[in-house]
């Protein structure tokens, strides 16, 4: 995405991840009823956010403004929400929260959210996708990044390095286009 770009411009990543957690735990309102039962393990990650990783988000996201302009928001989050219809709308939430609390207008702050890996890859929650291919439906700027032909390694979970590139590689391509480039 960079090389797309012209020199001048710079981009910054603010990752706030935990693995294996469901989009609740980013409920700005109800995250601590998710903390609650989450695993030891997942708390352990929970608490390198100070047990809030959405507050966190949007700690170092202020952080960014002070420097620079939020042109996007990535997601890439599912697999511990296979199956579950209502998963859109609580990422609308998560979305419409961000937005709010970064003084952000949605028409100018486009949402990726990126495919787990498919079934041809052997994803274990491939079925996941046609629910995250509902996004748009439901924020008219989210736009939803293809995994096809991403390798995937023996879990059915995670993309091999190559995977992962030609995902990322697809979520910048994605960028520049929306930012005329």
């Amino acid at each position: 995405m960079v090389a797309g770009l012209p020199e001048n411009i710079k981009i910054a990543v603010i990752n706030v991840s935990v693995g294996g957690c469901k989009i609740e735990l980013f409920d700005k309102d109800n995250y601590e009823t998710y903390t609650a039962d989450a695993p030891g393990w997942m708390k352990n990650m929970i608490n390198d956010y100070d047990g809030n990783p959405y507050g966190r988000l949007v700690e170092m996201a202020k952080l960014a403004q002070k420097d620079g302009v939020i042109k996007g928001i990535l997601l890439h989050q599912g697999e511990s929400n296979t199956g579950d219809t209502t998963w859109p709308n609580k990422v609308k939430d998560v979305y419409t929260n961000l937005l709010d609390d970064l003084g952000l207008d949605q028409k100018s702050v486009p949402l990726l959210a990126g495919e787990l890996v498919g079934e041809a890859q052997g994803g274990k929650c491939a079925s996941m996708n046609p629910i995250i291919n509902q996004l748009p439906e439901i924020i008219p700027n989210a736009h939803v990044i293809s995994s096809e032909d991403c390798e995937a390694v023996a879990d059915g979970l995670h993309f091999s390095a190559e995977g992962y590139r030609k995902l990322g590689t697809r979520y910048g391509e994605k960028m520049l286009a929306l930012l005329g480039h």
